[in-house]
């Protein structure tokens, strides 16, 4: 039984970077001899191992076959006689291809390391193909490591061109799409996600509601960039400096000026009412991706309400409440800061806007502190009851807001 550290522990070491998860493959062992050892089975499809006493995953070395269309197409076998470079054969990209053995030794027979020196996503073999999931994993791999200086091998491009020319991206589940995106969006600049998808056509066909972004003319003098598109990819990367690893957040940046693809063409480069038209896509795309609940609703309100945000000092006391009220601030207070951060990246996420101050922000943060004050004992103590407690204690709210708003005049 021979041990091997693989994968993303033996990359990140070689960038310097910390590593968070330790796999190991097992060479030369059977599932009976991991059992004898005190490993514990997990693996459904294959036999994955946990250690008896760090928790750690151990599998076994194998190698895989295509059987059918999609993630799940793979029949895998797995025993005593796979070695380790059949095992690391079967994996995306040459830099997760690596194995460091007990003394430490690398083995690197697909040449893992020199791509990493030289910045370079490539995929392993031509089996790269099989599996459409790695379409979105390459992406994904370029919104970590673009910061760096990585891009995606022109041969391994043309293979995820072809995966999308020949369907097979067509039959990823939304499961998997989500959880690709949602960990994409947590990355440093997820705007390379959106760049590589767009480059190799999955784009189109996995959010094409973000696709038709691109090409869409904005009014130069509130964004530089012009191009709405541009400006999401921007929008998305400032989401990742304001709020790092926070993919509630990077979603809701993503998804906020869908409505900007509706606008009729004889309106452009103005979108009237783009806030309005935005909500069926964003609805849509997150029913189809099957987002977390709270991605959901909070990405429609952030798309309803960000021009509300954007124009804060302009608003009533009263308005200022009600865009309190429709985000259920009250019940749900950490909406608020969530709104905020979103408004401020899309206001940030412009051709040279990026350090543009956003006093909005800090305004409304003020304003909602001083209608949380407005406690109803008071109201009770005067003597007020029953529905007339709630109106009383809106009509404090207000006035709380508008003493607020004279100090900012």
């Amino acid at each position: 039984m021979q041990i091997y550290l693989v994968g993303g522990a033996v990359r990140d070491k070689r960038l310097g970077r910390p590593g968070v998860d330790h796999d190991h493959v097992v060479v030369g062992a059977t599932p009976e001899a991991m059992l004898a050892e005190g490993y514990k089975a997990v693996g459904k499809d294959f036999p994955v191992f946990l250690h008896p006493r760090t928790g750690e995953e151990y599998a076994l070395a194998r190698t895989e076959r295509k059987t059918g269309r999609g993630y799940h197409g793979f029949a895998f076998h797995a025993d005593a006689s796979v070695t380790l470079e059949d095992d690391l054969a079967r994996r995306d990209l040459t830099i997760n291809a690596m194995a460091e053995d007990a003394d430490g030794r690398l083995v690197d027979p697909y040449g893992g390391a020199r791509d990493l020196e030289t910045r370079v996503l490539r995929h392993v073999s031509p089996a790269f193909v099989e599996d459409p999931v790695r379409v979105l994993r390459v992406a994904r791999f370029l919104a970590r490591f673009a910061p760096l200086g990585f891009t995606i091998a022109d041969e391994t491009l043309a293979l995820m061109r072809t995966m999308v020319e020949d369907g097979e991206v067509d039959h990823l589940v939304p499961e998997r799409v989500w959880a690709e995106t949602r960990k994409a969006l947590a990355e440093p600049r997820p705007s390379a996600f959106l760049q590589a998808l767009r480059a190799c056509g999955a784009l189109r066909v996995l959010f094409p509601e973000i696709d038709a972004l691109y090409g869409v003319p904005q009014r130069a003098e509130f964004h530089p960039e012009v191009d709405t598109g541009v400006h999401t990819e921007m929008v998305v990367d400032m989401a990742a400096t304001l709020a790092p690893g926070d993919d509630l957040i990077g979603w809701c940046a993503l998804v906020h000026d869908l409505g900007k693809a509706l606008t009729p063409e004889e309106e452009l480069p103005r979108h009237v009412m783009h806030e309005e038209r935005g909500v069926e896509p964003v609805r849509a795309v997150a029913q189809r991706l099957r987002v977390p609940n709270e991605h959901a609703a909070l990405s429609e309100l952030c798309c309803r309400l960000h021009l509300l945000v954007h124009r804060a000092f302009e608003l009533k006391p009263g308005t200022v409440l009600e865009l309190f009220e429709k985000l259920d601030a009250f019940r749900k207070p950490a909406r608020v800061d969530q709104l905020l951060l979103v408004c401020e990246a899309d206001k940030r996420g412009r051709l040279g806007l990026g350090d543009t101050p956003y006093p909005q922000a800090g305004y409304l943060r003020e304003a909602f502190a001083a209608a949380c004050a407005i406690k109803a004992a008071p109201l009770v103590a005067q003597g007020i009851t029953g529905t007339a407690i709630a109106e009383a204690m809106k009509r404090e709210r207000v006035r709380a807001i508008a003493t607020l708003k004279a100090t900012h005049a």
